[in-house]
């Protein structure tokens, strides 16, 4: 089938990882894709760097600018479907598909544990529309989406291993850490920053008894509010502020512990990470942390409680070095069980199989 991806995200983030992935996997099926992103920016970059066919899109654009940009490349390459993560895009797909080709469909992503919605009655009509989980869970939790009931896949996230393989670990000194610093990384998305707050807090009231320990940030944070913070705690001497990296597996294979602070897609792909490079993980307890993450067995799940008992079951956790050994070991045994990367790239094919035959008419 062809095949396009659009991401209008103008950095590089886990819902664009998403799509890269899906469509190397896609195209390794011999499918013909196409991802259309902002011209010469991070995720044209990253496609490029994966192999997958870039249509480059103007970053000012409108939504009907980005419609208008749409309409002559799937007109051209007469794409069946489309794939897309919000609103805005939705529209934009749809918008292009009655324009272009008067036929269709679009396939709307929905990240991990997030609340799905079926997109602007518009965008619905322009045509047909089917919704992408990453979970069975999710989808159960979806229902008909506001009594309108949409076509259903499931594509359950995963990671290449082989990409963690291939990333050289990045040295303790180029992470301002000691080399015998114990190593903890951090994953935030720049959501709740509460998460994150929470992991600094530990730093500090660990610091004392446990010198050696060091934490580096990464992911799409403003690391200047977490400096400031980090400040006021008096801790920056024990912190790294890194933000978003391309080169971020080569940080998470030098992590001793791998530390989620984030959700949605970010959330999900650190704990992949983290797994694929067989590190323990820990993560506040949520329905998302407790699907990837077995408590006790791949990682340590925390419960939302005050700074003082999280401190504490991080402290007896760091100091069990054989058990985090055995837990990163788990993770990746249950990573290639069960989080595997033909499955994802399945469930995406899954959901073009689905919307072919409704697409076959001009949509009305």
């Amino acid at each position: 089938m062809r095949v396009l991806f659009l991401v209008s995200d103008g950095n590089w983030s886990a819902r664009a990882r998403a799509f890269v992935l899906a469509a190397r996997g896609l195209k390794a099926r011999g499918h013909d894709v196409l991802l259309a992103c902002d011209a010469e920016g991070p995720v044209q970059m990253r496609a490029a760097a994966s192999d997958v066919p870039v249509l480059p899109l103007r970053a000012d654009a409108s939504v009907a600018g980005d419609a208008w940009q749409l309409r002559h490349a799937l007109q051209d390459k007469k794409v069946d479907v489309v794939f897309v993560h919000t609103d805005e895009e939705h529209l934009v797909a749809g918008s292009a598909l009655r324009l272009g080709r008067g036929a269709g469909a679009v396939i709307r992503r929905v990240p991990p544990f997030t609340l799905a919605s079926r997109g602007s009655r518009v965008a619905t009509r322009m045509a047909t529309t089917a919704l992408l989980f990453s979970t069975e869970a999710d989808r159960q939790a979806a229902g008909d989406v506001g009594r309108h009931q949409l076509l259903a896949a499931i594509a359950p996230l995963s990671v290449d291993p082989a990409e963690h393989e291939r990333a050289a670990p990045m040295t303790r000194e180029s992470l301002g850490a000691d080399a015998d610093a114990l190593l903890i990384v951090c994953a935030h998305d720049g959501g709740h920053k509460r998460r994150v707050f929470a992991v600094l807090r530990t730093v500090a009231l660990l610091a004392p008894r446990h010198p050696n320990l060091h934490v580096a940030v990464i992911g799409e944070a403003r690391q200047d509010e977490l400096r400031m913070h980090g400040a006021a705690l008096g801790i920056n001497a024990k912190v790294t502020y890194l933000g978003a990296r391309q080169d971020e597996l080569s940080i998470i294979r030098a992590a001793d512990v791998g530390w989620i602070a984030a959700e949605g897609d970010a959330a999900a792909f650190a704990a992949l990470d983290f797994m694929a490079c067989r590190t323990a993980v820990l993560a506040e307890r949520s329905p998302l942390t407790e699907h990837f993450v077995s408590d006790g067995v791949a990682g340590l799940l925390l419960a939302q409680t005050d700074a003082t008992t999280v401190a504490a079951a991080v402290a007896a956790f760091l100091e069990q070095k054989e058990r985090r050994v055995t837990m990163g070991n788990a993770g990746n045994a249950r990573l290639l069980r069960d989080f595997g990367l033909d499955a994802m790239i399945g469930g995406f094919e899954q959901a073009m199989t689905a919307v072919g035959g409704r697409t076959a008419q001009t949509v009305p």
